[in-house]
C-alpha cells in the first residue's frame, strides 16, 4: 500500500524534498541571523533592525508586485504550449523589476529623511534588497515553473552553506550594521548563483509576455501588498506606538511561525505547476480530490506541530534567547499556536491551488480586506493594551480570514463546469 502510494505520487515527494532542501538553505541562512542577531544584539537594536527590516520589505513588495509568483504560473504553462515565450519569461519580467525597484528607490532617497528620520540611515544599508530580493524571487519562480526543485535545491545548499562564513563574522563583529550588510551580501550571491544555473532565455522584448506577466502580476501584487498589512505592518504599527523592544518580541514569535508553516509552504510550491496543468486541462473532478486530499493533510502538519512547540519552545528560548522574558514568548505563541493549523491549510488553498488555477483575485480580495481589518483592529488593540494587543489581533483577523477563504475557493471549484 506504501509502495504504490509512493509510486504514484513518486514527483511529488522528490520535489517536495528537494524544495524542503532549498527553503531550508535559503530561509535557514535568513533565520540564523535573525537569530544571531537576537542574541548579540541588545533588544533596543533588536528592535531597530526587525523596524528597518519591516520597512525595506515594505518597498520590496512594489519592487516585485507579483511578478515572481506570476511568473511562476506562466512559465509552468508556457512550458506546456509555447517554448517560444518561455525563452522570453526571464529577461522580459526582469525589466519589469528593475524598472519598478529604479521608481521606488528614488522614491526612498527623497522622503525617506523626512519620514524614517533618525531611522532613514539603516534603510540605506538596506536599499540594495529592494532589487536583490524581488530578482531571486524571480529566477526562484523559472525554476519551480519548471519543477527544477533538484537545481533550485543544490544550488541554495552550496550558497547557504558558504554565506555561513561571513554571516557570523559581521554580526559578531560589526553588530546591526553588519547585520543588515549580510542580508546584502546573502541575497547578491544567491542571484548570482541562481543566474549561472539559468541561461536558457533570450535577450528579445516580448511585449504579449509583458502584458501577460504584468496583468496577472498587478492582482498578485495587491494580495502581496494585502498580506504586508496582514503580518509585518504589525511591526509598523508597534513602531508607531514606540514599542521598539516589543518589535523584537513580535517578530521572534512571526519567525517561528513562518519557519513552522515552512512545510506547508513548500508543499503548495510543489503541487501548484500539476495544479495549473490539471486546471488548463480542465480535469476539475480530480482538482476537488486532490484540493480536498492536501487540505486534510496540511491540517495534521499543522496539529502536530502544535504538539511539538507546546513541549519544546519555552526551553529553547530559556537556553538560546535568556535576555528575553520567556514567559511572554511562550504565552504569545500559545495565543498563536491555532494559526499553525488555519494557516498551514491556506497556504494549500491560496498558493497551491486558488493562485495556480487563476483565481489570484480571491487571494487579493480576501488579504486586501482582511490586511484592512487588521490595521484597524491592531491599531486600537495596541493603544488599548500595548503589546498583547497585537496578538490578540493578529489571531483574530488571520484566524476568520484563512477559514472562510478555504471555504469559499471550494465552493467556487465545486460549482465550475
Amino acid at each position: 500500500m506504501i509502495k504504490k502510494t509512493y509510486t504514484k505520487h513518486k514527483e511529488t515527494v522528490h520535489n517536495f524534498i528537494w524544495r524542503a532542501l532549498q527553503i531550508g538553505a535559503k530561509q535557514g541562512i535568513v533565520f540564523l541571523i535573525f537569530i544571531l542577531c537576537a542574541k548579540f544584539l541588545t533588544p533596543y537594536d533588536f528592535g531597530i533592525y526587525n523596524y528597518a527590516l519591516a520597512i525595506v520589505f515594505f518597498l520590496i513588495i512594489f519592487g516585485d508586485f507579483g511578478i515572481s509568483t506570476a511568473t511562476s504560473k506562466y512559465v509552468a504553462e508556457y512550458n506546456v504550449t509555447n517554448k517560444g515565450k518561455l525563452k522570453a519569461v526571464l529577461f522580459n519580467s526582469g525589466i519589469i523589476i528593475l524598472a519598478l525597484t529604479i521608481i521606488v528607490s528614488i522614491l526612498t532617497l527623497i522622503l525617506g529623511p523626512w519620514y524614517l528620520k533618525d531611522k532613514y540611515i539603516y534603510i540605506l544599508y538596506l536599499l540594495p534588497l529592494i532589487f536583490l530580493a524581488p530578482m531571486t524571487s524571480l529566477y526562484d519562480g523559472i525554476y519551480r515553473g519548471l519543477k527544477k526543485f533538484k537545481q533550485l535545491a543544490i544550488i541554495s545548499i552550496v550558497i547557504g552553506l558558504f554565506s555561513l562564513i561571513f554571516v557570523y563574522f559581521l554580526i559578531a563583529q560589526y553588530g546591526l550594521i553588519g547585520a543588515l550588510i549580510a542580508q546584502n551580501l546573502f541575497y547578491l550571491i544567491l542571484l548570482i548563483g541562481l543566474g549561472l544555473g539559468y541561461r536558457d532565455f533570450s535577450f528579445k522584448l516580448n511585449k504579449e509576455v509583458m502584458k501577460e506577466v504584468t496583468k496577472y502580476s498587478i492582482i498578485v501584487g495587491i494580495a502581496g501588498l494585502g498580506f504586508f498589512f496582514f503580518t509585518r505592518v504589525n511591526v509598523l504599527i508597534l513602531g508607531y506606538f514606540n514599542l521598539i523592544e516589543e518589535i523584537g518580541y513580535y517578530e521572534i514569535i512571526n519567525k517561528v511561525i513562518l519557519i513552522l508553516l515552512i512545510p506547508s509552504t513548500i508543499l503548495a510550491q510543489v503541487i501548484s505547476p500539476e495544479v495549473t496543468n490539471m486546471y488548463y486541462r480542465k480535469e476539475n473532478k480530480k482538482l476537488i480530490k486532490e484540493y480536498k486530499k492536501y487540505l486534510i493533510f496540511s491540517a495534521l502538519i499543522g496539529l502536530i506541530t502544535i504538539l511539538l512547540v507546546s513541549v519544546s519552545f519555552l526551553p529553547l528560548v530559556i537556553l538560546f534567547l535568556p535576555k528575553y522574558n520567556s514567559s511572554l514568548l511562550f504565552y504569545s505563541m500559545l495565543i498563536l499556536s491555532p494559526l499553525l493549523i488555519t494557516q498551514s491549510i491556506s497556504n494549500i488553498a491560496s498558493v497551491g491551488f486558488s493562485t495556480s488555477s487563476g483565481y489570484a483575485r480571491l487571494n487579493m480580495y480576501f488579504l486586501l480586506i482582511f490586511g484592512v481589518i487588521n490595521i484597524i483592529l491592531s491599531s486600537f488593540l495596541v493603544w488599548y493594551m500595548g503589546y498583547m494587543g497585537i496578538i490578540y489581533s493578529t489571531l483574530i483577523a488571520k484566524g476568520i480570514a484563512d477559514i472562510l477563504f478555504i471555504i469559499i475557493y471550494f465552493r467556487i471549484i465545486k460549482n465550475e463546469k
